[in-house]
């Protein structure tokens, strides 16, 4: 999907509307079929122009579907359910040469919805140094699929207006980058790199970042480190609620009101203490993105999804983890495939 503005209202557009080999006309018609409450403003436009512009937001598609080789960081090979309307993007991160998570991620706000990764066993140590990198396919169809560095000239015009780049964040004094997928949750060095995109980078209140939210994904990566045995699936996210951070009097990036992370570890140890074992096969928690008051919530999956319903624009129907993150084997398991 992709945005259209009409008489100062966004508008939804398929992306598979085409405007190539002759379908100009099929495009345009379709555009006025889904714009016609408000497509009035439109009528004496030229189709040429509307299509040229149809087909420019449609550059900017990274994925309609994530591939085999990117799905392996849902569990279940599954999306998170009710959010299938959103004009977002799906980005697999590729780093020196291989896939390391997958990011849903809103490109008129700049930053992500959420990050999908596998948590791997780690001692928390940051171990890698490098630089802040931004994601060549969002940008141009022939993009690169690998993050690249930012280049050390002013340059960013070529593909900020699809995602932030370092100057939004220069000359902020409250909020810091903070990562989706954190580092600290995984233990190859290139697996490390990799969440040093800004793509996997939301504004985080500094007090919360260094904070009760640090304190929290220590207190995972411990807990999946010592009670997981199998893979662990993680997603973080944020809701919004309509403040950015402004730069040249331009709204840049959302600020996230809300942080929120679930995981899914179907494979546990289950002699492990009650007050663990009762947070398995998954658990989650949610924390308000702020000096005061930001203190991380956990809670089941189930009530986080409710809460989500509740501060955002899922749908009725979200679900984080298919099938509730039951194993398939269990007799509670849904009897369909994802």
């Amino acid at each position: 999907m992709g945005w259209l503005l009409v008489k100062d209202k966004r508008l939804h557009i398929p992306y598979h509307w085409s405007c190539s080999r002759g379908k100009a006309s099929e495009g345009l018609n379709a555009l006025w079929r889904h714009t016609a409450p408000a497509a009035m403003t439109l009528y004496r436009a030229d189709p040429v122009l509307i299509c040229l512009l149809v087909t420019a937001m449609a550059a900017a598609e990274v994925q309609d579907k994530f591939s085999p080789e990117c799905k392996r960081f849902l569990y279940m090979g599954t999306q998170p359910r009710g959010l299938e309307e959103q004009p977002f993007k799906r980005i697999c991160h590729f780093y020196a040469g291989k896939p390391r998570f997958v990011t849903l991620y809103d490109s008129f706000n700049h930053i992500p919805v959420y990050s999908a990764y596998t948590f791997k066993r780690s001692d928390g140590f940051k171990k890698v140094d490098v630089p802040w990198m931004y994601e060549p396919q969002l940008s141009t169809t022939s993009g690169s699929r690998e993050m690249q560095q930012f280049p050390s000239e002013n340059i960013h015009k070529s593909f900020e207006d699809a995602q932030a780049v370092l100057d939004d964040y220069s000359d902020s004094v409250i909020y810091e980058r903070g990562q989706l997928s954190p580092d600290e949750h995984q233990a190859n060095p290139d697996d490390k790199a990799a969440t040093y995109t800004l793509t996997n980078v939301v504004p985080q209140v500094r007090e919360f970042n260094i904070g009760p939210w640090k304190d929290h994904e220590h207190i995972i990566r411990k807990r999946l480190n010592n009670y997981c045995r199998g893979a662990a699936y993680m997603i973080t996210g944020v809701t919004t609620s309509g403040h950015t951070i402004r730069r040249h009097n331009i709204n840049r990036l959302g600020i996230p009101t809300y942080l929120w992370s679930a995981y899914c570890c179907v494979d546990f140890d289950h002699n492990a203490p009650f007050s663990e074992r009762s947070k398995f096969p998954a658990f989650a928690a949610y924390g308000l993105n702020d000096r005061e008051n930001n203190k991380v919530q956990e809670t089941t999956v189930q009530e986080l999804e409710n809460f989500l319903k509740r501060v955002t624009y899922v749908s009725s129907s979200f679900q984080i983890f298919y099938d509730n993150c039951i194993p398939p084997n269990s007799p509670n398991s849904a009897l369909h495939l994802p």
